[in-house]
């Protein structure tokens, strides 16, 4: 079932489709299984009618799919620019219309690049030369309590992963006002890149700004992923895995706190440590 709620002024389908299938393996020992696998379909982007992309992606979160990419992408410009995204699977398709567009989609097309994202990404138009205009002001704070809190949180959660292997997984955690953290979004896809783009796009819907915001990441931070942070304007990006040398200097220029390395009680920071307030028995 779709995790979508959408704007009143958003007109959405809510598109379910199975996200794990039962199937026979052999074991080493010759034994016949019953395993589970992740479903992995292409969904071809439309937008008024025009080809844009084809994502392959598990279909959690279809529309916010849609709706992410389109923003990071800089496609549309707002939310209230959009009509309506009907997915349909039966023609792996998702159509969205729009009420206006100030886009010059052919100018921003006609420049692609192919990404390190899983099933291969893209970025189009000067997506690259945009984050010279972007600088995260300083603070807030984040306290190693809480970093620890947040990893233990994705640990225990029940996840895809768990039950089939074979995808990434996303979320973004929001600081309380007591000092912790509280999940906001999860979503689990075949490539990091579509699960950033879906909790973009619930973030969008729900008018929620990154500034007060903590973006985890099962997957590397590649200059994609530090790009599409600073685009929703979250001050800290932390992984379980590494970071890439172009990802590390576009978090420089652009003032995001990453942490990599993230298991347990261990992570290391690569980029903006003031914003981390350590615990003082370990100083």
């Amino acid at each position: 079932m779709s995790v979508v709620a959408a704007k009143p002024n958003i007109q959405m389908s809510n598109a379910s489709v199975p996200l794990v299938h039962e199937v026979k393996i052999l074991d080493e020992a010759g034994r016949t299984k019953l395993a589970h696998i992740p479903g992995e379909r292409p969904l071809t982007i439309y937008l008024d009618k025009r080809e844009v992309v084809t994502l392959m992606t598990l279909g959690s979160a279809p529309e916010a799919l849609v709706l992410g990419y389109l923003r990071n992408q800089r496609l549309v410009e707002s939310p209230d620019d959009i009509e309506s995204i009907q997915v349909d699977w039966e023609t792996d398709s998702a159509a969205v219309k729009t009420r206006r567009s100030t886009v010059d989609i052919d100018a921003l097309t006609s420049k692609r690049v192919v990404t390190t994202g899983c099933g291969q990404g893209t970025m189009f138009g000067g997506l690259m030369e945009e984050m010279s205009e972007i600088r995260l002001p300083d603070g807030p704070q984040l306290s190693q309590e809480s970093i620890i809190a947040l990893v233990d949180d994705i640990r225990v959660h029940d996840t895809i992963y768990k039950k089939s292997g074979s995808v990434h997984a996303c979320a973004v955690f929001e600081r309380t006002p007591e000092g912790g953290v509280k999940l906001l979004y999860f979503i689990e896809d075949v490539g990091r890149h579509n699960a950033v783009d879906s909790i973009s796009g619930l973030m969008w819907l729900a008018n929620k700004p990154g500034k007060d915001l903590i973006f985890f990441t099962t997957g590397r931070l590649t200059s994609e992923m530090v790009i599409k942070g600073a685009q929703m304007g979250v001050p800290f990006l932390l992984t379980r895995s590494g970071v890439t040398l172009m990802g590390l200097e576009l978090a420089r220029k652009t003032n995001l706190t990453i942490l990599s390395r993230c298991s347990g009680k261990h992570f290391e920071i690569y980029n903006a440590p003031e914003r981390v307030v350590f615990n003082q028995k370990t100083q």
